[in-house]
């Protein structure tokens, strides 16, 4: 069937139908009631992004109502928790405006846990509370699919397209039908992207038929990188890669077990293990140790440092705390509700959680920009409270102009999680409508060069098969083109091996470092000679280009901050301490398309909440 063109017309594009993004065409609606607003989403926005199987709790919850926290207390937490490094006006933007966005969900059918003696939500933690969140997507999705004009599924975005008369500014975007393969236009006078970070960029732990195994959405494929880097918007922290403490092999989340069950980790001889490493890690961070509570990458490095010292496995005693029904049926709720698999491996294990303890371990490295570490584009801040160096623009607008972000896609941002993303879609949301009234008839222009070119790229993938599938030896071997499995494969180990994953214990040094980007560049000339046979491996090569994009941020950032800020997440073997004199500061790179250089800068760091003596203990 011949392919088609097709060009959609909208005033707002929003790409990605997560909480990002359906939080932002819920709001660009209440703000533009006139506005055409368009989304698009690769899978289908019922049931896409990382929300997807469902949740059991929503993380990021101040509880104002109830003088339980306030956006300032939250803007510490933060803080602490990334050593120092966020970006506050961002963090306080979102955290005064999470409570409104909590209490719509539950308007709107979301099933939230009470606490029987108070009446307020159920605490599963200071800034959780519990749902039963089977259907979390659907509920969100639906008031986003009321929002938008027009919803897209199933339409992979491969490029966003700049405007031919100003450089610096966005016109939309292209990609192509998965189902269908027509080819798509989108012409729009302010985009926001609220794509998914990255999984498998790296190695993951699980092998052979669990190899789509992972913690964060084996779907997401940092297209809220790949697509930003090409157009020169700036990006921050790309380093700051997050790695999960989570049960083993069935990567179910742990958080539910230590904050709500106040279950406990020992090491195998049954010794709390994190106040005896107290002295290293001090040693290693300084004061940062003492921060209440103690940072995550902190507890994963006193994990593994048991771990290298012989004195694993590491286990979470859920034995200790299933000691009533109620907490039974919580503890196994909490992986039926959205990690399905990792009651299947306790199943096939042979382990009752009420009778043995059972293993923890760590991830492989994930590059998110919403959950507890900030990867991601450099944005605006908020008029009313971000310094003027964090202002150039509309709230969450990039460098490049009339591009917005949310959730995984905006940097410096930590510990939004679904919630968060929501609000964050609503904060972008209603900047980008005001950045479209300030248009008026000053709109962008997509040239038909940049199209034609980007459609032959595009497509070229099904070209490459189908000539190189006549030179196939002994049934599958094609000496012409690389299949985007392949470079995955490829892509995994390179990072895994030499930009800190787990099989190294989260360890590189420059030497590594620079022989992983020497590694990157000759897997992006392959890129040309990748091919697909049919319209899925189509998406999952472009899927690939998004990663490899990422990959060389990440790399590059690594190297770049001459410090360990977060040992736990990943180390620098030749910088092993953190270095506040310094590296107190973001990162930032800049990639030019044209030319394939990188430039890399040092950001300010800004403080707006007074500092951390009011973490450390009194």
């Amino acid at each position: 069937m011949a392919r088609r063109t097709r060009f959609v017309d909208s005033d707002i594009l929003i790409i990605g139908g997560g909480f990002g993004g359906c939080g932002a065409a819920y709001e660009s609606r209440y703000w533009g009631r006139d506005l055409k607003i368009v989304v698009v989403e690769k899978a289908n926005i019922e049931r896409s992004g990382a929300v997807a199987q469902g949740l059991s709790a929503i993380n990021c919850y101040m509880g104002m109502q109830w003088g339980e926290n306030q956006p300032e207390d939250f803007v510490r937490y933060a803080r602490g928790d990334l050593m120092g490094l966020v970006r506050e006006d961002l963090v306080y933007d979102i955290a005064r405006h999470v409570d409104s966005t909590v209490h719509k969900f539950e308007e709107w059918g979301l099933p939230i846990l009470k606490n029987p003696e108070t009446g307020r939500y159920l605490r599963e933690g200071k800034w959780q509370i519990m749902i039963h969140g089977e259907s979390y997507k659907p509920i969100v999705a639906e008031a986003a699919r009321k929002s938008a004009t027009e919803v897209y599924n199933r339409i992979m975005v491969t490029h966003l397209i700049m405007d031919s008369s100003k450089p610096n500014r966005v016109a939309g975007a292209v990609g192509f039908n998965v189902r269908t393969g027509d080819f798509y236009v989108f012409r729009a006078k302010a985009v926001i992207v609220g794509a998914g970070g990255g999984s498998h960029i790296y190695r993951p732990r699980s092998v052979g038929e669990g190899m789509g195994r992972t913690w964060y959405a084996p779907w997401s494929t940092a297209s809220a990188y790949g697509l930003l880097i090409p157009t020169g918007a700036k990006m921050t922290q790309m380093e700051n890669k997050i790695v999960l403490t989570r049960f083993k092999d069935g990567y179910g989340p742990v958080g539910a077990w230590f904050l709500l069950l106040k279950s406990h980790a020992t090491n195998a001889a049954g010794e709390f293990y994190e106040k005896d490493r107290y002295p290293e890690i001090k040693e290693r961070v300084g004061h940062y140790v003492d921060i209440q509570p103690m940072p995550t990458c902190l507890r994963n490095h006193a994990m593994l440092e048991e771990i290298k010292a012989g004195k694993g496995p590491i286990y979470m005693h859920t034995q200790h705390v299933l000691d009533t029904k109620e907490k039974e049926d919580i503890g196994w709720e909490d992986f039926l509700g959205m990690t399905i698999g990792q009651a299947v491996v306790w199943a096939s294990q042979n382990i009752d959680p009420k009778e043995t303890p059972s293993e923890l371990t760590t991830s492989e490295p994930y590059i998110m920009g919403s959950h507890a570490t900030c990867s991601g584009a450099w944005a605006s801040g908020p008029e009313d409270c971000a310094p003027a160096e964090y202002q150039w623009g509309y709230n969450r607008m990039t460098t490049v102009d009339g591009l917005f972000g949310a959730g995984d896609t905006i940097g410096g941002s930590a510990h939004k999680f679904s919630a968060g993303s929501f609000t964050e879609g609503r904060l972008a949301g209603k900047a980008a409508v005001r950045y479209v009234l300030d248009l008026k008839g000053d709109q962008p222009q997509a040239d038909e060069p940049q199209i034609t070119e980007l459609q032959e790229t595009i497509f070229r993938p099904l070209e490459n098969y189908r000539v190189g599938r006549n030179e196939i030896v002994a049934g599958r071997v094609a000496p012409s083109y690389l299949t985007p499995l392949q470079g995955l494969q490829r892509l995994e180990k390179l990072m895994d091996e030499y930009v800190g994953g787990y099989t190294t214990f989260y360890i590189t040094n420059e030497h590594l470092l620079n022989r992983a980007l020497e590694l990157l560049v000759m897997l992006k000339e392959d890129f040309e000679h990748l091919g697909a046979d049919d319209l899925h491996q189509l998406q999952r090569a472009w899927e690939l280009n998004h990663r490899v994009l990422t990959a060389e941020a990440v790399a590059r950032h690594t190297l770049f901050r001459k410090e360990t800020r977060w040992p736990g997440y990943y180390y620098r073997a030749d910088y092993p301490k953190l270095d506040d004199s310094e590296w107190h500061v973001f990162t930032g790179s800049q990639y030019d398309a044209k030319t394939g250089e990188w430039r890399m800068s040092k950001l300010p760091v800004h403080r707006i909440v007074e500092g951390f003596e009011l973490l450390l203990p009194r």
